[in-house]
C-alpha cells in the first residue's frame, strides 16, 4: 500500500520544462507499475505514461513521446516526469499513480492508488 503526493506543477511558457515529482510513502513502492494521467479543463482524465518496477520500461502516449520523460527512484520512493518543449495543450491537472503491473497500462482502472494532482499551465 502506498500513499502519493505529486509537486512540481506551474506555470511555464510553451518550448519550457518543467519536472513533476511523484512522492510516495509505504513500504512496497518498488513493487508497483507507476503512471502518469492528466485532465485538462473541462476534458476528461486521459493517459500519459507508465514505468514499470525497476524502471527500464516506459510507454508514453504519441502527443507527448519525444518531449516528456518518465523515471523512477525506488531508493527515494519518488517517482518523475521531466517535461520538455511544453505546449499549451498540456496544460492539465497531473496525477500520479500506482498499479500492480500487468493489465493495460492506459487504463485508469489498472491502477490502485492515486494522488491529488498538480496542476501545469502552459502559455503561449
Amino acid at each position: 500500500q502506498v500513499q502519493l503526493v505529486e509537486s512540481g506543477g506551474g506555470l511555464v511558457q510553451a518550448g519550457g520544462s518543467l519536472r513533476l515529482s511523484c512522492t510516495a510513502s509505504g513500504r512496497s513502492f518498488d513493487s508497483y507499475a507507476m503512471g502518469w494521467f492528466r485532465q485538462a479543463p473541462g476534458k476528461e482524465r486521459e493517459f500519459v505514461g507508465r514505468i514499470n518496477w525497476s524502471g527500464d520500461s516506459t510507454y508514453y502516449t504519441d502527443s507527448v513521446k519525444g518531449r516528456f520523460t518518465i523515471s523512477r527512484d525506488n531508493a527515494k520512493n519518488k517517482l518523475f516526469l521531466q517535461m520538455n518543449q511544453l505546449k499549451p495543450e498540456d496544460t492539465a491537472v497531473y496525477y500520479c499513480a500506482a498499479g500492480y503491473g500487468a493489465g493495460i497500462y492506459s487504463l485508469e482502472s489498472t491502477y490502485v492508488h492515486w494522488g491529488q494532482g498538480t496542476r501545469v499551465t502552459v502559455s503561449s
